[in-house]
């Protein structure tokens, strides 16, 4: 399996050597925070994040790669410097007009097991009918550039067929297997005479397998409808059902409404799994109004746990200066209240975007517990000179009883490119 990266490598020599395009995003970003030892030794980090999005392209071709380096530059750390490659894959569009493949270390977009896996993907797509399925191992952890070593314990396949031809109306169906092997590691146990051994403990793969259906409808400026059923496999049960409406009786006004019913989504063979959970319903109503630039919004949230319930509420304003929102919580999911208020405007032709935000919430976690206060502040400059550069400048303020007067500082600049080459 580990020949699979070297194949990968002679497939995208060529491309490089005839590519017509060469585009993508260089990011530099430096991050400081505080982290304490102990209750009197304190040490300042300074963090290093680089990275790079680069795409390689020649007609139908294409070679995709995003990847980062980060290190410390105040401490020495084992593992640092650490390099991740999140992307890295060939890819081949429109081929006989219907197919698309991609090879290599590529994103998974799903709404049960997502991320990043090594292998093969193929979309085919026919007038309003498209048909996609997968297959890849798991990335190893931290994203090394490596495969898996017991690939067919840790693998993961899938489809997905998703129509389009029904007028107002898409119509999907998925399925996903996901196969994860923990790591072996040695424990302390009791033999048949209560004297402690050491013990090799071996746990069985950990699957997520389920199958979806989606199906939504749309008629634009009047109402809009999603739903969402997933089933678990394993359990032989109903994971999820997610509905999501939006009605607009007029123009300016938008009524909501929201339902989940959700099972704790626990791996398979996972000692989590013996505990005994309880499913929660979610219900959520809300309503939107735009008066001239600004959208008033209102929400209330319920949520029923096995034992208990829980209630949120929201309002705020919205408007293309910033907002200004209110929440509170309160039940069994603890008792809140925050206020937030975010602006960010653009000014001399895009050259500066100044951006503030603070926020005051009070919270405890049940009803007779201590009560805690919190503040949070933000404030950020991005300053662009040309259109492919940009800086940004960001402090950050935290107060509460475990973060003390805890500032941060976070800076980035991020450099965008595209070169055409000029090749017979």
């Amino acid at each position: 399996m580990n020949k699979i990266f070297p194949i990968l490598v002679l497939l995208i020599l060529p491309i490089l050597s005839i590519a017509q395009n060469i585009n993508g995003r260089f990011s530099s970003s430096i991050y400081t925070f505080e982290r304490y030892e102990n209750i009197d030794v304190s040490n300042t980090n300074v963090r290093t994040y680089q990275t790079l999005n680069l795409n390689i392209n020649r007609d139908i071709f294409s070679i995709r790669s995003y990847f980062s380096l980060e290190g410390d530059l105040s401490k020495a750390m084992d593992y640092d410097p650490r390099l991740r490659f999140y992307n890295l894959y060939l890819e081949a569009r429109n081929l006989l007009d219907i197919a698309t493949i991609k090879v290599g270390r590529q994103p998974l977009f799903n709404g049960i097991a997502g991320g990043i896996y090594d292998g093969v993907n193929l979309d085919l797509k026919y007038d309003d009918y498209k048909l996609s399925g997968y297959y890849g191992g798991n990335t190893p952890p931290y994203q090394k550039m490596e495969l898996t070593e017991n690939w067919k314990d840790n693998y993961i396949y899938g489809g997905k067929f998703v129509i389009n031809s029904i007028p107002d109306f898409r119509v999907a169906l998925s399925y996903i297997n996901k196969n994860f092997k923990s790591y072996d590691y040695w424990a302390s146990r009791l033999d048949e005479n209560l004297n402690p051994i050491t013990v090799l403990i071996q746990s069985k793969s950990n699957q997520y397998k389920f199958a979806s259906a989606e199906i939504s409808y749309e008629l634009p400026k009047l109402i809009s409808i999603n739903t969402r059923y997933d089933f678990d496999f394993n359990y032989e049960k109903t994971s999820k059902v997610e509905v999501d409406g939006r009605y607009e009786p007029m123009e300016g006004l938008g009524i909501k409404a929201y339902y989940n019913y959700r099972e704790p989504r626990v791996r398979y063979n996972s000692i989590f799994s013996v505990f005994d959970y309880g499913n929660s319903q979610e219900i959520e109503g809300g309503l939107d109004y735009k008066l001239g630039d600004y959208t008033l919004v209102g929400n209330f949230g319920y949520v029923s746990y096995k034992d208990d319930n829980s209630e949120r509420v929201s309002v705020g304003i919205n408007s293309s200066f910033g907002n200004l929102n209110y929440r509170k919580t309160f039940g069994y999911a603890g008792e809140l209240d925050a206020v937030s208020l975010y602006a960010a405007h653009t000014i001399w032709d895009g050259l500066l975007t100044p951006s503030a935000g603070i926020s005051f919430t009070t919270y405890k976690l049940s009803k007779d517990a201590e009560r805690n206060d919190l503040t949070t502040v933000l404030a950020n400059v991005n300053v662009r000179p040309w259109r492919a550069l940009s800086f940004d400048v960001q402090g950050q303020f935290l107060n509460n009883k475990i973060y003390k007067d805890d500032l941060r500082l976070f800076l980035k600049l991020n450099f965008w490119f595209s070169h055409n080459l000029n090749l017979m």
